[in-house]
């Protein structure tokens, strides 16, 4: 049986290796068969056949029928997906559980303990850094928001105000609750329903000026290098620093972009 490569591959998204992936499409092709008979049509060597398939069993993609030869059953794919899923599932949840429990151990005070005391050796200049990936940019943006204190300013795109949206509207509506001042310009008139919503969590208004940048309590600046209507997603580059000085500038910047949209 011949499975192209690519085909192989898509099969790593149900936590499958080469060998697994090889003897799961050989005996979904056969419906039931020996270990020997999957080796030879799966190219793959006979003495890891036996642990490849006890694998695949123990995942749950394959049953071992009972009598001399062993043979093997492939589970329906469609069931497979589900018990896939319920292991992920359970596996994330044990692992958020895990990570929760941190919060009331000691481990957690030592490690902030230890950053904090490495950052106050830091250079007020080195405390900076690149991001290339809008997911990563997006990731350090919503760190920032869930430490702001004061203020949040952001002057975006329109394309900008719909993707602020879905990835930063929780850490944008707890910074609302602890009491920050929340301002956003950008132009409205393409996504309306996006602004309606950040509406409820910021004060909006409609700025002509093209620019990506975000201010946290006029100390840090996070401010995109690429214009987001000419590149991917995944080279989307920013750069943040902190940097009151520098903070303090672009502020003064927002507020004549907030103050003209007034008189207009």
């Amino acid at each position: 049986m011949i499975v192209q490569k690519d085909f192989l591959n898509k099969l790593k998204d149900f936590g499958l290796n080469s060998y697994e992936s090889k003897l799961w499409t050989a005996l979904l092709s056969r419906g039931v068969s020996t270990a020997g008979e999957l080796s030879d049509i799966a190219n793959v060597p006979r003495s890891r056949s036996y642990d490849v398939l006890e694998s695949l069993e123990k995942k749950g993609f394959i049953i071992m029928k009972l009598g001399k030869p062993i043979k093997y059953m492939a589970v329906s794919p469609q069931e497979v997906i589900e018990r896939v899923k319920k292991r992920l599932q359970e596996d994330v949840g044990m692992q958020v559980t895990m990570l929760d429990s941190l919060h009331q151990t000691e481990i957690l005070n030592d490690l902030n303990m230890l950053h904090k005391q490495g950052i106050e050796m830091v250079e007020p200049s080195d405390i900076s850094g690149s991001f290339r990936g809008r997911e990563s940019v997006y990731n350090h943006m919503e760190t920032l928001i869930k430490g702001a204190k004061k203020s949040i300013m952001i002057v975006t795109t329109a394309d900008g105000l719909a993707r602020k949206t879905l990835a930063l509207k929780r850490a944008l509506g707890k910074a609302k609750q602890n009491g920050v001042s929340i301002k956003i310009a950008a132009p409205l008139a393409k996504d309306k329903p996006a602004a309606a919503e950040l509406g409820k969590l910021a004060e909006i208004r409609h700025t002509d000026h093209q620019g990506r940048f975000t201010i946290i309590d006029q100390n840090e600046v996070v401010i995109a290098l690429t214009d987001d209507k000419d590149v991917h997603q995944s080279y989307d580059t920013a750069v943040w620093f902190r940097s009151p000085y520098f903070a303090s500038l672009l502020t003064h910047f927002f507020n004549r972009i907030w103050k003209d949209e007034i008189k207009k």
